[in-house]
């Protein structure tokens, strides 16, 4: 017995020290892959040398002989800082991430597979101008230097995965399509009314969706124009989608944050021309608002050319370009437009291969896609489209719905001829507010107000990307698909869409609110979410006569919300709860709508609002897996005394209010303690950020995750989107990963931060080091580097 006792301690110990011995040489490995700060090393396809410094913040400062050499030497720096995050977005866009991830990863596979962004970015690619393909294949071959010399330590993940397989050219046209995909989800959306119109009058459908209709606003939404072809049309015209066949489809779809990259949309962007600027040329200030990661999806970078050409600011990897910043001429940025881009169309179906069109049947177009499934067998999927677009519905029914229809969705971003990449180069190279027109132009997705900026005091506001025209319909339904009437029959001209240029208030804003033009013009989209936002920047443009870059970085992480100042007064209205909840009450009757992460408010009436919505929706019938609180929906019915009653009875919201807020304070008692005055927004409303994958691997999860407390919410400048409540914590999931204030009186005025920071390996020193300065809405001076860089590599042709 001792023996065998002796014996099996040997044996425990040796395998605890085989264990550790893996451990320590698989953390080796990791920290093997960590790149270099200092060197000369040969990178094939350069014309001349690249001088490549970092500051102490890891921000590489490129010196190029020519364009292609800055490209090729910027593919060269994502691969050595993003390779994993490029690799992540590439096979998300293709549907390859159950090779890596497993079974988990199916949902948004087979999505991504029906919708085929990749045969369509080979097509765009082939149709594109040289220069831009020649730009492509540069930042390409510095990406593939870089997987050659490294191999599997190319990044920490790849140790583990084994070596990335070369980019591509095209690859880099997919992170355009996947933007263009998520900035444009307007098409569930549609699914979701159509879903609810089996339950709900169509007036309660309008509360929850309601169109924007305040007297002197911009443009009026069009009215419906023929019958929507959903659960509210007839079966004989329609060929109507049952509650549970949308039910069934919705819960096919991926969506926003549990396996959608990016929600749908946000972003804020103004400028002041020179009249407004204390030192004499145009302010402007860009921070698109996307969802969070470890690392965040921008990347920092200044590229000094010959000729004192500058570009600076926020490039994407995965992308040669700029994508918000300047030059030495011109400054840029970004808001999504919320144009409706997407329609979902009913087809009916003519035997199993067909579908009916104005012309008679017409067969599918058909193709095979096998999806590998690590640990588990490959997965066959059948892919039809239509001349609408693919069919989206064989997610949920492959072989068609019980009604015998099938669901198409037609996409602009799908079109062909995307010349997105052009756009964006002609951009970087454009040195007036005319040429940045023309680069508008050619960017035919997504569709985006570009904001834009010149040296010679010139300021515009011009949209992007391609708008359908329809025949009829607002394309705020499903519609019939067989008899042609809601079609699309083109894309509207670039010349025909909005456009400012050097308004003379001297100041131009968005901040995804209306741009159509009084009076009609182009039909944009019926949707458009609250202004609360935009007028908060109104309110702090007019507040003063002229403004430096440091005025805008303050507005940048302004936390007073109007919207809670508009729904304050409902409150102070409804009836005072005893208890604690007359405590939170009278915290909320005292306070001015700051989302300050210090103060008790903003939690408690982030808690009452959610709560109360819950409780009319559940009254309502409205399952709750449908249930959107919008912060449109919730002002309505609040401000609204005949939509109120509609929706909490005769007496009106403020009872329900008040019981909704006593409710809400009880549930975050034992979480935050009895006493509301010592709750803290900020300790409540945690910004998060996660690695991709290792946030699903246990102990690793914590180790790569990035927290701080925040300020702010949904509705205000310094976005903070927040995730729905759990156990008394609203998430801040949802934000302005990069911001950036760009004075053009200075060659070197960009002043950027990003979230995490520059590296996306977790042992680097910039894994995380600009999270204060973003927590705290400081900014980063991203001009020529004072003194001796941190770092400095040559790299030689």
């Amino acid at each position: 017995m001792s023996f065998i006792l002796r014996w099996s301690g040997r044996a425990a110990a040796g395998l605890i020290l085989l264990a550790l011995a893996a451990t320590l040489l698989l953390t080796a490995a990791v920290w093997w892959s960590l790149p270099a700060r200092q060197g000369r090393l040969v990178l094939p396809g350069l014309a001349s040398a690249v001088e490549v410094g970092f500051d102490d913040r890891g921000i590489p400062h490129v010196a190029a002989a020519n364009e292609t050499d800055a490209w090729t030497a910027l593919g060269w720096l994502h691969a050595r800082d993003r390779l994993f995050q490029m690799e992540m977005m590439r096979r998300g866009a293709a549907g390859r991430l159950a090779e890596v991830t497993g079974s988990a990863a199916l949902r948004i596979d087979r999505y991504m597979r029906i919708l085929g962004l990749v045969p369509r970015a080979e097509a765009d690619l082939a149709a594109l101008p040289a220069a831009t393909r020649q730009a492509l294949a540069a930042y390409a071959t510095g990406v593939n230097a870089w997987i050659s010399a490294h191999g599997r330590f190319a990044g920490p993940e790849f140790v583990m995965l084994g070596a990335p397989e070369p980019w591509r050219p095209v690859d880099s046209l997919l992170w355009g399509k996947v933007m263009g995909l998520w900035l444009s989800g307007n098409w569930r959306t549609e699914l979701e009314r159509a879903r609810l119109e089996a339950i709900l009058s169509p007036d309660r459908i309008e509360d929850l969706w309601p169109a924007d209709t305040t007297p002197g606003r911009p443009d009026q939404p069009l009215l419906r124009q023929g019958a929507a072809a959903g659960p509210a049309a007839t079966n004989a015209h329609a060929g109507a989608s049952s509650f549970a066949a949308l039910d069934g489809l919705l819960a096919q779809i991926p969506h926003f944050p549990v396996d959608a990259p990016l929600p749908s949309m946000a972003s804020n962007a103004w400028t002041v021309a020179s009249a407004r600027a204390a030192r004499g040329a145009p302010l402007l200030a860009s921070d698109p608002h996307l969802g969070y990661s470890a690392p965040i999806l921008w990347y920092l970078a200044r590229i000094e050319l010959p000729g004192g050409r500058v570009l600076a600011g926020a490039t994407a990897p995965g992308v040669p370009g700029i994508i918000i910043g300047r030059n030495e001429r011109l400054a840029w940025g970004f808001t999504t437009t919320t144009s409706d881009t997407q329609d979902v169309f009913v087809e009916r179906l003519v035997g199993s291969d067909a579908y009916e069109t104005p012309d008679g049947p017409r067969p599918f177009m058909v193709r095979e896609e096998v999806i590998r499934v690590r640990g588990g067998d490959p997965v066959t999927l059948r892919v039809r489209e239509t001349r609408h677009g693919p069919v989206i519905s064989d997610l949920d029914a492959p072989q068609g719905r019980t009604d015998g229809t099938v669901l198409a969705v037609a996409m602009a971003n799908l079109a062909p001829g995307d010349t997105a990449a052009a756009g964006l180069l002609a951009l970087n190279d454009a040195g007036s507010i005319g040429a940045a027109r023309e680069a508008a132009r050619l960017i035919t997705s997504p569709a985006q107000n570009m904001m834009v900026a010149d040296a010679e005091g010139n300021i515009a506001l011009y949209l992007t990307g391609r708008v359908p025209l329809r025949r009829s319909g607002d394309g705020s339904q499903p519609m019939p698909g067989w008899d042609g009437r809601a079609d699309w029959t083109g894309f509207a001209p670039f010349d025909t869409l909005p456009r400012v240029e050097n308004p003379a208030s001297g100041m131009l804003a968005n901040a995804n609110n209306r741009v159509a033009p009084a009076g009609g013009g182009v039909f944009l989209a019926r949707d458009w979410p609250g202004d609360w936002r935009f007028r908060r920047v109104g309110e702090m443009l007019a507040a003063r006569p002229q403004f430096q870059a440091a005025d805008f970085a303050a507005m940048q992480a302004d936390v007073v919300s109007v919207f809670a100042r508009e729904m304050l007064p409902v409150l102070r209205a409804a009836p005072r709860p005893d208890g604690a909840g007359g405590a939170a009450f009278d915290l909320l009757a005292a306070w001015d709508g700051e989302m300050e992460g210090p103060r008790p408010q903003p939690l408690i009436f982030h808690a009452t609002m959610g709560r109360f919505a819950r409780t009319v929706l559940t009254r309502a019938g409205v399952p709750e897996d449908a249930q959107r609180a919008s912060a449109e929906f919730l002002h309505r019915i609040l401000t609204d005394p005949a939509r109120g009653r509609a929706w909490c009875g005769e007496a009106g919201c403020r009872p329900v209010l008040s019981a909704a807020l006593a409710q809400a304070v009880a549930e975050l008692g034992p979480i935050h303690g009895p006493d509301p005055s010592t709750w803290r927004w900020g300790s409540a409303h945690q910004a998060r950020f996660e690695h991709p994958m290792l946030r699903y691997v246990p102990g690793l999860d914590s180790l790569t995750r990035i927290t701080t407390p925040s300020a702010g919410d949904g509705e205000t400048v310094s976005r903070a989107g927040l995730r729905a409540e759990l156990e008394g914590r609203f998430g801040n999931i949802h934000g302005a990963g990069f911001r950036g204030v760009f004075d053009l009186s200075d060659p070197a005025g960009a002043w950027v931060v990003i979230a995490t920071g520059q590296s996306g390996h977790p042992m680097s020193p910039h894994w995380a080091d600009q999270l204060d300065a973003w927590r705290d809405g400081a900014l980063l001076r991203l001009g020529p580097i004072a003194g001796e860089p941190a770092g400095r590599i040559r790299l030689l042709p």
